[in-house]
């Protein structure tokens, strides 16, 4: 019974085989077609993702042929640095790029220089004096380098140069130790640095280049729609609770605000390394476009909250919805219409007094709802059945208070930037109208870095510098241009 038993078990087990060996083709092609699927996806997404793996091709051969060919005489088997150079340094955005390879060359020249010292110092420390020196040297330089990592400043805009910096002083200094041609060994490393990271920027600019500032504007622009898209529609859905899920699923566009903080910091921060281009003048409030993200966010935040009554177990009663639906549902649609200004203003970069009356129209909205909380009306009214229904005219009233605030950064924006102003040539309908269908078919922007996505909208593009409109001698909240 035994031996029976055991071919019986050998018997499945090579059945089992069988199988398995037969159906691995079928599940190679159907992983190879996701697989192939998938980079479609990804390519049809952004297709600037395309465009940049091939700019970093370009480059990398570009470097790969001066090497092969010996056109760096000089430089001898250094030479291959460049190359390495255009790997490290070369990322999606112009800023990135720029504040890589800045930071990759003013690491390697202030390494070389500090390595040629220690090791000019070290020499007259006699033959036993020299090694424990330059050792010394390296331990207290990295010591300190990898300190200041940690300081926010220099992590946000110097990590990279930081990490070159320890790296290069080591080489430099503990070649010294066997090398007597240290200062060549400097100057090659420098050049080739020098000539990998011009390479990339040259690429990077030339060749359809991504602004990191563009996609940080378009970024906050599209963050204010999304709020003003799930605000506007709010109040209609509390209240008369049409049950579509194509509405909720519009309302909650709010979600990608919350989750964007590391993205705007991290293009803020590219920015920052630009130059002048297009649009942006050199000098651009970057930090600016910060703030209005920090309140747009928490704007969403008592959105969420919003949100979170939707489908709460405990409602508001019939006779509590009557009394406050009129004054929330004005601000819920008062506030989602000036964000949704707002956004536009942004976008084509005018000045943003189309949205002050929807303000105006919330603020008065939200003084009525406050008079009617502090009214007698609630006292024959069961309790747990107004709690519901005030909560959400409280949270309401916080979201006008933070649509101001916005309101308020985003004229601050326009004067630094010097946003036009000009009388629109069409009705903010009309220009809505062609906003939402723009957003249907947004494109993806991709910073791989940062891990940043980015849907941009497809406006109508800012007036040119030759318009003729007038400008406003006087804005809102005193701000000038």
């Amino acid at each position: 019974m035994e031996v029976a038993s055991g071919s019986g078990d050998k018997a499945g087990f090579f059945t089992q085989g069988r199988s398995w060996l037969k159906a691995l083709p079928v599940k190679f092609k159907a992983n190879m077609v996701g697989m192939a699927r998938n980079i479609k996806k990804l390519g049809q997404e952004d297709p600037r993702r395309v465009i940049h793996s091939l700019k970093v091709g370009l480059a990398l051969t570009l470097v790969s042929t001066f090497y092969y060919f010996r056109l760096f005489k000089n430089l001898g088997v250094d030479a291959i640095w460049a190359v390495m150079t255009v790997v490290l340094v070369f990322e999606f955005s112009v800023g990135a790029t720029l504040g890589k390879g800045l930071n990759r060359g003013m690491a390697t020249l202030l390494a070389g220089g500090l390595g040629i010292g220690a090791n000019h110092l070290a020499k007259h420390s006699g033959h036993i004096g020299k090694p424990i020196l330059i050792l010394f040297l390296v331990f207290v330089q990295a010591t300190i380098s990898t300190f200041l990592r940690f300081v926010p400043k220099i992590k946000a805009r110097c990590d990279y140069g930081m990490l070159i910096f320890i790296l290069t002083f080591s080489m430099i200094t503990v070649s010294g130790l066997k090398e007597d041609h240290i200062l060549e060994l400097a100057h090659n490393r420098l050049s080739t640095v020098s000539i990998g990271a011009a390479a990339c920027v040259i690429v990077a600019i030339v060749v359809y280049p991504v602004w990191a500032g563009e996609d940080l504007h378009n970024l906050i622009a599209l963050n204010i729609e999304n709020l003003g898209n799930s605000l506007e529609g709010f109040g209609v859905e509390y209240f008369i609770r049409t049950g579509c899920e194509d509405d909720k699923k519009f309302l909650k566009g709010y979600k990608s605000v919350l989750n964007s903080k590391n993205s705007e910091e991290s293009l803020a921060n590219f920015a920052a390394w630009e130059p002048g281009h297009g649009r942006f003048t050199f000098g651009h409030p970057w930090k600016l476009y910060l703030k209005v993200g920090t309140l747009a966010r928490e704007c969403a935040y008592r959105i969420e909250a919003l949100n979170g009554y939707l489908n709460a177990d405990i409602q508001a009663s019939s006779e509590v919805s009557n009394i406050i639906q009129e004054a929330c549902t004005k601000m819920s649609r008062e506030s989602g219409k000036s964000l949704k200004e707002l956004a536009l203003a942004i976008k084509i970069m005018v000045q943003p007094s189309s949205a002050d009356s929807h303000i105006e129209n919330a603020k008065s909205a939200a003084k009525n709802i406050k008079s009617l909380l502090k009214s007698g009306i609630w006292e024959d009214i069961d309790l747990l059945k107004v709690i519901p229904g005030v909560t959400v005219a409280s949270i309401l009233i916080d979201v006008v208070t933070y649509t101001e605030k916005i309101s308020e950064s985003i004229y601050e924006l326009a004067s630094k930037a010097q946003f036009k102003s000009v009388k629109p040539t069409l009705s903010p309908k009309k220009l809505h109208s062609g906003q939402n269908q723009s957003v249907k078919s947004a494109q993806m922007v991709n910073c791989p870095d940062a891990g940043i996505n980015v849907r941009e909208s497809t406006l109508p593009s800012p007036p040119s510098e030759n318009s003729s409109a007038p400008k406003a001698s006087k804005q809102r909240m005193g701000v000038q241009i």
